[in-house]
């Protein structure tokens, strides 16, 4: 049985050919001229440099549904998926980081938060999609430009256990007049519930007992989120 590639006229595989016109035509038109498994299928050529790498690219697809949910799942799920192995796993899980990376320079540092608007792509893009709770500070100077972020605590998935004296202890290391509260509800829902209502408040009354402000509590999901300060409750 022969087992080479099939190969052209040339001599070299026909994917050879196949991926330097798919390269070509993303440099030429962006994404947008590629469908969805494509832009995968390009990616993945950067970690197989002599291989069809479509049937991976189809099967990722197939496994979680969306280019978005392949970018938000963890390293071990992305290895059950046959052809994928640590390598490729770990280069997936990079460009989600690089975005991750890319919006937080562009929306958070040294820019002025006016409203969730200005924050929010980044934080479900952060913290939105994680399977466990985060919370997660945004300390802010005296013309709202955030300074310093810090992760709080991580939880499990429903829950988290937040240390206000450390929230409070890290704005006055940051010299931050005012703080952006932020966690995220890995079930979806970005509802506050009632321990959430009654931890804003208590954080409320200690930050105003120090001269600081809360402008704002945000529960985020990955599609979603729940602002305090618009709906009255800040």
């Amino acid at each position: 049985m022969n087992t080479k590639p099939d190969n052209g006229k040339s001599g070299k595989p026909n994917y050879a050919g196949h991926r330097t016109r798919l390269r070509q035509r993303y440099l030429d038109a962006g994404e947008s001229s590629l469908a969805e498994y494509e832009v995968l299928e390009l990616l993945l050529t950067f970690v197989h440099m002599r291989k069809d790498v479509k049937p991976e690219a189809k099967m990722l697809l197939r496994r979680f549904g969306s280019i978005q949910n392949v970018l938000d799942a963890d390293k071990d799920a992305l290895m059950e998926v046959e052809g994928i192995g640590l390598q490729t796993a770990t280069l997936i899980k990079l460009v989600k980081d690089l975005g991750t990376i890319y919006l937080r320079q562009k929306q958070i540092r040294k820019k002025a938060v006016n409203s969730p608007d200005d924050i929010i792509d980044y934080l479900r893009t952060s913290i939105g999609s994680k399977a466990d709770e985060h919370f997660l500070v945004l300390y802010l100077n005296t013309i709202n430009e955030v300074v310093a972020e810090e992760i709080i605590t991580e939880g499990i998935v429903n829950r988290c256990v937040v240390h206000p004296r450390k929230i409070f202890e890290n704005a006055l290391k940051h010299k931050s007049s005012a703080l952006i509260l932020v966690h995220n509800h890995p079930t979806g829902s970005p509802s506050p519930s009632d321990d959430d209502i009654k931890l804003t408040n208590s954080l409320r009354e200690t930050a105003a007992r120090l001269g600081m402000t809360i402008h704002d509590h945000l529960i985020v999901t990955r599609h979603s989120f729940f602002s305090f300060y618009d709906r009255g409750l800040l």
